[in-house]
C-alpha cells in the first residue's frame, strides 16, 4: 500500500493510521483494567492531552515565530521516536502489570483469577503505577496522532506544546517505574532519588549552556558556511546515535525492571509473598545488584533523552558533549552489571560475563590506534613537499 501514490496523495494511509491509534487506545483501556469507570478515565487522559495541546497552540501562537523546515522535521523525528518508545513499553506494561495475575479463584482471601496481584496486595502502589503508566501511554499515543497531521504538529512544535507533553510522559514513565519495579519502601525511595536527579541534571546542563554560550561565541573563530554545515551535520548524527542508544536502553530496562529475572511468586505459601521476585528471596544480594544497576541504567537513559531534548530546544546553545557521553557510559556500564547479575545464579559466572568486556575493549583500542596511525601517515604523505 505504501507504493500506491494515490493512497498517499488522498491521505488514506494517514486516516488508517489514526484509526489504528484510536483502536489501540480503546484496546489498552479495555484490557488494562477490570473496571468500566477506570477505563473511561484512561480514555479521558488522551482527550485531556489533545485539549491541552489545542489550548497551548491558541494562546502561545498569537505572536507566531516561524521555524525552519529542517528544524521542524528534526523535532518531529525525535518526538516521534520518543512517543513510539513510550507507547510500546507502556502498552505492554499496562496489559501485564508487575506482580503478575492470580491464576485461580480464592474465595477465602477474595482473589479472582485474571486480576492483578499487586492490586490486591499493594493497592496504593498499584494505583500509582497504573495511572502513571496509563498517562504516559495516552500522552504518547496522542502525540503520535498529532505528529501525523502537518497542520497540527507545525504550530505545536513551534510553541513547544509537544515538548511539554513529552516531558510529562517521561516523568509518568519514571514514576511508573518507581512504583512498579519494587515492593519494598527502601528500594522505591532510592529509585525516587534517581528520578529527582533527572530534572536536576537537566537544569544544571541548561545553566551551563546558558552561562557558557556567550564565551563560546566570543572565542569561536568565524567559520565558512560549508564548514559550519558539516559541523552541524556531524552533531546531528551524534545526537541521533545517542538518542537511539538511549531509547534502546530505556525500553529494555523499563520492562526488565517491572518483570525481574527469576520470575515472581504466584501464591503466599511457604513464607513468601505472591507478586514478589523469587530472586529476592533466593539470593537477595544478587537481586539488589541487578535492581540498582538496572534502575541506574534506566534513569541514565532518561537523562540522555532529556539532554538531547535540551539540545533541540537550545539549537544555538547546546549542552556540552561530555555530559551526554558521561551519561551514556554510565548507562552502558550499569546495563552490563545488571545483565551480569540477572542472567546467572553464580557469582563466578557473573564475573566471567563482566570479564568478557576486557578483550572487546582491547580489540577496539587496538583498532582505534591502527586507524589513527594510518590517518596520520596518510596526512604526512599528503603534506610532504614534492
Amino acid at each position: 500500500m505504501l507504493q500506491n501514490k494515490k493512497l498517499v496523495r488522498l491521505h488514506i494511509l494517514e486516516a488508517a493510521m489514526i484509526l489504528d491509534l484510536f483502536s489501540l487506545m480503546g484496546a489498552y483501556a479495555a484490557g488494562s483494567s477490570r473496571d468500566t469507570s477506570t477505563s473511561i478515565y484512561i480514555v479521558a487522559m488522551a482527550g485531556a492531552v489533545l485539549i491541552y495541546v489545542v489550548i497551548h497552540i491558541i494562546f502561545f501562537t498569537l505572536d507566531p515565530r516561524g521555524m525552519h523546515k529542517d528544524v521542524l522535521d528534526k523535532c518531529r523525528e525525535v518526538l516521534l521516536l520518543l512517543a513510539i518508545l513510550a507507547a510500546s513499553i507502556t502498552y505492554q506494561a499496562g496489559l501485564t502489570p508487575p506482580g503478575g495475575f492470580w491464576e485461580i479463584d480464592d474465595e477465602k482471601h477474595g482473589h479472582h483469577a485474571g486480576f492483578s496481584i499487586l492490586q490486591d496486595k499493594y493497592h496504593r502502589r498499584y494505583k500509582a503505577f497504573f495511572y502513571c503508566n496509563a498517562a504516559s501511554f495516552m500522552a504518547s499515543v496522542a502525540l503520535i496522532i498529532l505528529l501525523v497531521n502537518p497542520t497540527l504538529y507545525k504550530p505545536a512544535i513551534e510553541c513547544y506544546a509537544l515538548f511539554v507533553c513529552m516531558v510529562g510522559g517521561m516523568f509518568g514513565l519514571m514514576a511508573a517505574y518507581a512504583a512498579g519495579s519494587s515492593l519494598h519502601l527502601k528500594a522505591s525511595i532510592v529509585v525516587l532519588v534517581l528520578v529527582a536527579l533527572v530534572p536536576v541534571f537537566g537544569f544544571a546542563a541548561y545553566l551551563v549552556v546558558a552561562d557558557g554560550a556567550a564565551k563560546d561565541d566570543q572565542n569561536q573563530p568565524p567559520t565558512t558556511g560549508t564548514k559550519s554545515n558539516q559541523h552541524k551535520d556531524q552533531d546531528n548524527d551524534k545526537a541521533k546515535y545517542l538518542m537511539l542508544l538511549g531509547i534502546l536502553a530505556a525500553s529494555v530496562t523499563y520492562l526488565t525492571g517491572l518483570k525481574p529475572p527469576g520470575g515472581l511468586w504466584r501464591d503466599d505459601n511457604d513464607g513468601h509473598s505472591a507478586g514478589s521476585p523469587i530472586l529476592y528471596d533466593m539470593d537477595r544480594r544478587r537481586y539488589m545488584v541487578f535492581f540498582y544497576s538496572n534502575s541506574t541504567s534506566f534513569m541514565a537513559s532518561i537523562i540522555v533523552i532529556v539532554l538531547l531534548l535540551c539540545q533541540i530546544l537550545r539549537r544555538k546553545r547546546r549542552p556540552p558533549h561530555w555530559s551526554l557521553h558521561t551519561a551514556m557510559v554510565l548507562d552502558m556500564l550499569a546495563l552490563l552489571v545488571a545483565y551480569a547479575a540477572g542472567s546467572a545464579r553464580k557469582w563466578g559466572t557473573s564475573r566471567n560475563v563482566i570479564l568478557l568486556l576486557i578483550p572487546i575493549v582491547v580489540f577496539l583500542w587496538l583498532l582505534f590506534c591502527y586507524k589513527n596511525r594510518r590517518r596520520n601517515t596518510a596526512s604526512q604523505k599528503g603534506g610532504a613537499p614534492t
